[in-house]
């Protein structure tokens, strides 16, 4: 961790969770809570010492890491370059965006038994499912930045006599920079919870993190539920803070942050 992310933390963060967690024990202590059910602080603690030195740990969080980063690379490509071609022609959009807005209605999840009959229950369905949730928030943010670009930047194009390749790689693409990072950021938040939705409701093939939640579940072992949920969101505020800090860095040219 750098210098500038130490500095940039705030204290403050850590009261509300430093206060669960002292209401948890003060509940716990006075008998308030089913202790059968609910364990003590301590004794999640204890048992996430004891998973994270399980020989699976760090091959499941790498699992679901490289599941995550793959759907995420497929579905943000795909989301960009369908933003573009729509942004940049109107007929197309005609075609195509009603049938987009169509299938939006429907869960993804809703997806996971047609995916799971033709690719079965391994990582290709999983990294399918996790591309499929990445695809539209990147799709549309991709297409309304092409759409915001002005006119008046678009006449200078024409007048420069830009080609296709150098019209989306100089105008296009820069110019809709900023919707493009958000859909992305978007994106991702709607990957890592593909990803753990993957492995919970596919858990009979491969290992990761969903994995956790789905032994402790059939353990009936709450603590070790409770470990996987935390585990599983402290990832996901990493992955966000990481994409946050390189949106920071590539919109800094722009004046944007």
């Amino acid at each position: 961790m750098s210098a500038n992310a130490i500095r940039g933390f705030d204290p403050r963060a850590l009261a509300l969770p430093a206060l669960i967690i002292v209401l948890w024990e003060i509940a716990h202590v006075r008998g308030w809570v089913d202790t059968r059910l609910i364990p003590s602080p301590p004794g999640v603690a204890q048992t996430a010492w004891q998973s994270i030195f399980a020989e699976d740990f760090l091959p499941g969080l790498w699992e679901s890491l490289y599941r995550d980063i793959a759907g995420f690379l497929a579905g943000g490509a795909l989301g960009i370059a369908t933003g573009v071609a729509l942004g940049m022609s109107r007929p197309l959009e005609a075609a195509i965006n009603p049938t987009l807005n169509a299938l939006k209605q429907i869960s993804l999840f809703a997806w996971l038994p047609l995916l799971t009959s033709w690719f079965g229950y391994d990582d290709g369905a999983k990294i399918l499912f996790i591309a499929a949730s990445v695809f539209y928030p990147v799709a549309v943010s991709t297409f309304e930045g092409v759409r915001a670009i002005p006119r008046a930047q678009l006449e200078v194009a024409r007048v420069f006599r830009f080609n296709r390749r150098q019209l989306i790689f100089r105008l296009l693409l820069p110019g809709a920079a900023p919707r493009i990072l958000t859909g992305l950021q978007m994106g991702l938040v709607f990957a890592w919870l593909a990803t753990i939705g993957s492995e919970f409701l596919l858990a009979n093939w491969g290992n990761g993190l969903g994995n956790i939640i789905v032994h402790g579940r059939e353990a009936l072992d709450v603590g070790l539920v409770i470990w996987g949920l935390l585990i599983v969101g402290a990832v996901g505020s990493i992955l966000n803070a990481l994409a946050q800090r390189a949106e920071n860095r590539l919109l800094q040219w722009r004046g944007a942050r």
